[in-house]
């Protein structure tokens, strides 16, 4: 590959980023308003109450005798609160990607 054709790949590659930046600044800022520690506390806290509420459930676990088997009903319950916890924990590293990338305006 000669020089100039690694030359155009990398303008061509440049483009495509400043594009995907461009257009997640504007998508993103149609529905996320400018971030401030206040108005992103809630999130922190409802992801802490998931996280929370899943280690519950799995302490009900050691609760129990070694020698009884689970009931089909706490293993469900487990099953929910780890992907209710799971899923809260994927959008905050998603909103804190989009955070790094620039693609959320942060007030102040």
């Amino acid at each position: 590959m000669t020089m100039e054709q690694l030359a155009k790949q990398q303008r061509f590659l440049l483009e495509i980023e400043q594009n995907i930046i461009d257009t997640n600044q504007n998508t993103i800022h149609q529905r996320i308003p400018p971030l401030t520690p206040e108005n992103l506390l809630p999130f922190v806290n409802s992801v802490a109450r998931l996280r929370a509420r899943y280690l519950e459930a799995a302490f009900k676990f050691a609760e129990k005798d070694c020698g009884d088997p689970l009931e089909e009903e706490e293993i469900s319950d487990l099953r929910r609160q780890r992907q209710m916890y799971e899923e809260a924990r994927d959008a905050f590293e998603a909103l804190r990607h989009a955070i790094e990338r620039g693609y959320v305006e942060i007030s102040g």
